[in-house]
């Protein structure tokens, strides 16, 4: 971890957070910024690999900044540290591209473990966070499957399209991916714009989801 990004407005909260950061990544360097137009200038000067944002900021939300990071820098992997669970807050972020989504309520070691998850490439997602989301899946295939209307679309990705997705999905970035597979990261890139094509989606967690929902994931034996 090189550099991250964090955008919180209040101070202690900020302090925290940095104090965070540098138990769980020593060697990082850090940007803090209390202003999603201060995050929004970083994103042009400065590679992120992480950025933990708030969402209610005095100018704006947080979920600007993980949307311009998506299309900026997509490696990047943005958390959302919030006080807000609701699901209007929660969905829009992972819609967004969010890679995980953390309470401010835990504690300095339920945060720490949770954070440190992204060391072995996991999101990570306040226990019951990841329960909604676990939930709305579920939901939405059996929501799917009831509704009436026309056969679904025949989808058909390659092997190794299907190797890409999912990788994606389990939350490797592009460079790990790459060299997973061996091949280069514009490779990859293009690999992943043809999924996303395909599949008619804009972000990672879209784009596992309709792949389950249309029968598309394999058995992941050759996945790490």
């Amino acid at each position: 971890m090189h550099h991250i990004l964090l955008l919180e407005d209040i101070p202690q909260v900020r302090q925290w957070l940095k104090g965070l950061v540098a138990e769980l990544f020593p060697q990082a360097l850090v940007t803090e910024c209390a202003r999603v137009r201060e995050a929004l200038e970083h994103i042009t000067l400065t590679r992120f690999e992480l950025a933990l944002l708030d969402l209610g900021l005095p100018d704006g939300s947080g979920l600007e900044v993980v949307a311009a990071l998506q299309v900026a820098q997509p490696n990047a992997r943005s958390v959302v540290v919030t006080i807000h669970a609701e699901d209007d807050c929660l969905l829009p972020a992972l819609q967004a591209g969010a890679f995980g989504y953390l309470l401010k309520d835990q504690t300095h070691d339920e945060m720490a473990a949770q954070l440190q998850r992204i060391t072995n490439g996991e999101p990570p997602l306040t226990p019951s966070v990841a329960r909604r989301v676990i939930a709305h899946v579920a939901a939405y295939r059996q929501a799917r499957q009831a509704a009436p209307g026309p056969a679904l679309p025949e989808v058909r990705l390659t092997e190794r399209e299907s190797d890409v997705l999912l990788r994606v999905a389990k939350g490797y970035t592009l460079p790990e991916i790459a060299q997973q597979l061996g091949l280069s990261r514009h490779t990859i890139s293009d690999y992943l714009k043809n999924v996303y094509r395909k599949l008619n989606v804009s972000s990672r967690a879209e784009a596992a989801l309709e792949a389950q929902r249309l029968g598309l994931f394999r058995p992941a034996a050759r996945t790490p």
